[in-house]
């Protein structure tokens, strides 16, 4: 069986190194011939390809096979080209593949901290959660074409041994005070592999997925138990009313949104067990002897 990982980078050679493993042959997308030597010395076989430019001439995705799409969208516009680009590229291929897309809880809006699931409609307010929503949208177009069968994965923030923003907390940048935080949901990189792998394997076709471990927390939260775990300084924390002069930008677009998703549809249907289900056991094995070098 072949697998294609369009962007695979953090997530993507996670994901390649379990397919390796069960006997499949893994192709791995990139942009650079830096990251492609990365692949090679992996045992993944990379494409070297700028989606932002289009694919090549006869460019086809694995027939009858498997592939997860991770690349992430342009950082501007509401729209994603990247995506455009494959599917016109690929329209019309005979023994079309199965698609897991990697799509973002963003797309929900903000909904006041309520408890959501996935009959929730799509509200996205940022452009960063549009351009996923529109990328959602242009799959399901080609899947309903007859292009191949879809699952998408709305996946909270992801966290791991090498994905923690230990540079803000060096920087001591403000949070906003626990108290006025929203809430913000997670997921840890290991648990996220092992929902990629079931949602190919029984993820229903055209159906969507909240991915989170089901407890939510707040940034603020997260931001300090990272420090005391880290040995860090905890971040200063102002109130919200201080936050437009204090903050960037992108954590601001953040902060407008809270909601508390539940991922009992994704414990229940992929069968799913969290190894980490939560910030509490999920945070420490990050600091584990190894745990970055396991990857």
């Amino acid at each position: 069986m072949c697998t294609l990982i369009i962007g695979c980078g953090f997530l993507g050679q996670r994901v390649a190194g379990r397919c390796l493993t069960a006997g499949d042959r893994v192709r791995g997308l990139v942009r650079s011939p830096a990251s492609a030597e990365e692949l090679s010395r992996r045992g993944i076989e990379p494409v070297v390809v700028d989606l932002d430019r289009g694919l090549p001439a006869g460019f086809t995705l694995p027939a009858g096979g498997k592939v997860f799409y991770f690349a992430p969208p342009p950082s501007q516009g509401n729209q994603d080209p990247r995506v455009a680009n494959l599917l016109s590229t690929v329209r019309g291929q005979e023994s079309p593949p199965r698609i897991v897309y990697l799509s973002t809880t963003g797309v929900y809006g903000d909904c006041a901290g309520a408890w959501i699931d996935e009959t929730r409609p799509p509200a996205p307010q940022a452009d960063r959660a549009l351009r996923r929503w529109d990328a959602e949208q242009r799959f399901r177009a080609w899947r309903q074409a007859g292009g191949g069968e879809l699952v998408i994965l709305r996946v909270a923030g992801i966290y791991g041994p090498g994905r923690l923003p230990l540079e803000r907390l060096r920087k001591g940048l403000p949070l906003i005070r626990e108290q006025e935080a929203p809430f913000s949901n997670r997921i840890h990189v290991d648990d996220l592999v092992n929902v990629c792998t079931a949602a190919m394997q029984r993820g229903g076709d055209g159906e969507v997925y909240n991915v989170s471990d089901g407890h939510p927390s707040t940034m603020t939260d997260y931001f300090t138990r990272l420090a005391d775990l880290a040995g860090l300084p905890r971040p200063p924390q102002i109130p919200l009313s201080e936050g437009e002069g204090s903050l960037s930008a992108g954590m601001l677009s953040y902060l407008r949104e809270s909601r508390r998703l539940s991922n009992k549809k994704m414990l229940r249907e992929l069968d799913i067990r969290l190894r980490y289900p939560s910030l509490h056991s999920g945070l420490p094995a990050c600091f584990e002897p190894g745990a970055a070098a396991a990857h």
